[in-house]
C-alpha cells in the first residue's frame, strides 16, 4: 500500500493485521524524509504505533481508521517489531517518539521552523518548552498550554495564531490522534506528531530507561517497575492479548 498526496508518494506502508505501518530502515532515514517533505510545505501527520495503540484499534474501529489515514505510522516497540515478523514485515530501528522528536527539533532548529507544544500539565508543559529551548538555542517555541482544555475550538485559534509550522501532541492515545485528526483542516502547522509521553519526559516529570535497556527494547519493563499498577496490565495482559489478535488476524487471511 502506497499512500499518495497532492501528486507525489509520501511512504511506502506494509499491512500488519489490519493496520498499515509505514516501515524506515533507521532513524536518520525517516529524519531525513520528514524534513524533505515538511521543507515542501505539505501537511503531514506523524503517529506512532505500539501493541497498546493497535489493542486499542481492535475495540474503537474510528481509531483504527485514524491509524491508517496517518502520513506515517511508525515501529514502536518490540511488540510491533515481533508482529511485524509474524506478518512477514521486515522493521530496522526503534522508531519510537522520545528519540525521534530531538532528532527532528535539530532539523527544526536548522531549518527555522517554530514549534508548538500541546498537553501534560501547565507546569510540566512550561517546564518542557523551557528546558526545549535551553538545548535547541535557536529554536522558536511558537507556544505551549496543557492537554486538560475544553474549549477546542479556541486551542486550535491560539495554535494557528502563534504561526507554529510543528505541532507536538502529547495527551495519550488515542486522544492525541483523534484530535489531530479531527482538526486536521483547520490546523495550520504542517507538521502534527502525536508525540504520547514525550512532553513528560522532555520536562524531567518521567525518567527514560537507561541506553543499555532501551538498546535491548526494555524500556517497557523499566516502565513497569516504575509504575507497576498502571502498567502491569498494559504491558503483561496487553503483550498477550496484541499476539493473540495479531495471529488470529494472519491465520484468517491464510483461510
Amino acid at each position: 500500500m502506497q499512500i499518495q498526496k497532492k501528486g507525489f508518494i509520501l511512504a511506502k506502508k506494509q499491512c500488519i493485521g489490519n493496520i498499515y505501518m509505514s516501515v524506515f530502515t533507521s532513524k536518520q532515514e525517516f529524519i531525513e524524509t520528514l524534513a524533505g517533505k515538511a521543507g515542501e510545505k505539505e501537511k503531514l501527520n506523524l503517529y506512532f504505533l505500539n501493541d497498546h495503540g493497535f489493542n486499542i484499534a481492535q475495540k474503537d474501529t474510528d481509531y483504527r481508521g485514524i491509524l491508517n489515514r496517518a502520513d506515517y505510522l511508525l515501529n514502536d516497540g518490540i511488540g510491533i517489531k515481533l508482529g511485524a515478523r509474524i506478518w512477514g514485515v521486515r522493521v530496522g530501528e526503534n522508531l519510537n517518539g522520545t528519540d525521534l522528536i530531538p532528532l527532528f527539533l535539530r532539523k527544526c532548529e536548522d531549518e527555522g521552523w517554530s514549534v508548538y507544544l500541546l498537553g501534560s500539565t501547565e507546569d510540566i508543559v512550561s517546564e518542557a518548552a523551557r528546558r526545549i529551548k535551553e538545548k535547541y538555542h535557536r529554536l522558536k517555541i511558537a507556544g505551549y498550554h496543557h492537554g486538560f482544555f475544553r474549549a477546542e475550538q479556541e486551542i486550535v485559534r491560539e495554535i494557528n495564531r502563534s504561526e507554529a509550522d510543528v505541532l507536538i501532541v502529547g495527551m495519550g492515545m488515542p486522544l492525541q490522534e483523534k484530535f489531530i485528526d479531527r482538526r486536521d483542516h483547520e490546523l495550520t502547522p504542517r507538521i502534527r506528531i502525536a508525540a504520547g509521553g514525550y512532553i513528560d519526559f522532555v520536562s524531567g516529570k518521567k525518567p527514560r530507561a537507561p541506553k543499555a535497556m532501551r538498546k535491548l527494547n526494555l524500556e517497557w519493563l523499566f516502565r513497569m517497575v516504575l509504575e507497576p499498577r498502571r502498567m502491569w496490565r498494559r504491558n503483561v495482559i496487553g503483550h498477550l492479548q496484541f499476539f493473540i489478535k495479531v495471529i488470529q488476524l494472519k491465520t484468517k487471511k491464510r483461510l
